[in-house]
């Protein structure tokens, strides 16, 4: 049974009457996370897990028509049971989970199956059609252990510090930003851009916790500065504000420091592989335990990992959308402040 129909506004659940983040105008869109690519401006109505509810409004308008539900809470909507499940991607993300006359559809948005010290981990759902993403769908790409990445992070910081600098860390503003902060936690006081200040009090406001980090601004005194931790947008890499730091070591932070940091560290210091997206190995995992007899790959390198597993005896179809591509997927994350 079909039930969902991939469109030219976004992926269409024909029975339910709504879409599933979508890219263009539409009456009802239930969302799967935050990010920009898949939460955009327009909707008449959005739908999503509690907590996201709180980022979508800072993000799109306080003034949207939006309503939430726990994980795992069904709502029918026009004959179809909708809730949502843990994709393990950042804070308030979710795999949409649609079941109609005894179909089961799961949209998984975007995912990690690594689990982190921040998000609820990554849920399997078992279902009859499994839509997911590739953005990282080659199996040269593994992730390691958080607590290994944590110490790498760690470390660093104690090296600079020894060399009497600030240690400065580039991600989004939403998602990597507050992984970084959890990764630091406890090794040196922590100041963020106030574009992720605000998104941390949003974060804060739904009850989710946060380790401490104080509003970085232009005037801030550098003493408060020097030896300690500063995490910026990428949008600053380069800019007067950041020269402004003490002797500054700047690190960026991303699943594609793997196998493209040549080309991503000309401006910086040094690199950690942190990715809110899962790795090979986890999208092969995910797959599998859905027991799915369909699947659908979205955004990424959707060709390669459909071919896969349609060589491993599973059946898959690439689809194309709007969300990120496998070129820069990290880079349409968020709405990145246009100055410094």
């Amino acid at each position: 049974m079909k039930i969902i129909r991939f469109t030219k506004k976004g992926l269409y659940c024909i029975p339910g009457k709504f879409y599933l983040d979508p890219w263009g105008q539409v009456d009802y869109a239930v969302i799967s996370h935050g990010h920009a690519d898949h939460a955009r401006w327009g909707m008449k109505h959005y739908l999503c897990v509690d907590d996201s509810k709180a980022i979508l409004k800072h993000r799109i308008g306080q003034d949207i028509s939006i309503e939430s539900l726990p994980y795992g809470i069904e709502k029918t909507i026009n004959g179809v049971k909708l809730s949502f499940h843990p994709a393990g991607h950042i804070i308030g993300s979710a795999q949409i989970r649609l079941e109609y006359k005894g179909h089961v559809t799961v949209f998984t948005g975007d995912y990690k199956t690594n689990a982190d010290s921040l998000t609820i981990p990554f849920q399997p759902v078992k279902c009859h059609t499994f839509i997911t993403e590739s953005t990282f769908g080659l199996p040269i790409y593994h992730w390691q252990d958080d607590a290994i990445i944590r110490q790498q992070m760690q470390n660093w910081v104690l090296s600079n510090q020894q060399q009497n600098k600030t240690s400065v860390f580039v991600g989004y503003s939403l998602g990597k930003s507050q992984r970084i902060m959890s990764l630091l936690d406890g090794c040196a006081p922590m100041l963020v851009h106030n574009a992720i200040y605000q998104l941390n009090e949003v974060i804060r406001s739904s009850g989710i916790k946060l380790p401490q980090a104080d509003l970085w601004q232009a005037t801030t005194d550098k003493n408060l500065l020097q030896n300690n931790i500063v995490i910026v947008p990428p949008a600053l890499i380069g800019s007067n504000m950041i020269k402004r730091i003490p002797n500054a070591a700047i690190a960026l932070c991303s699943g594609w420091m793997q196998i493209r940091g040549h080309r991503r560290w000309q401006a910086v210091d040094a690199g950690f592989v942190v990715s809110d997206h899962a790795d090979w190995n986890g999208l092969i995992s995910a797959v599998k335990a859905t027991e799915a007899e369909q699947v659908y790959v979205t955004h990424g390198y959707q060709e390669t990992f459909a071919r896969y597993l349609n060589e491993i005896g599973i059946s898959a179809a690439e689809v194309k959308t709007e969300y990120g591509s496998y070129e820069d997927a990290e880079a349409k994350e968020t709405e990145l402040p246009k100055s410094a």
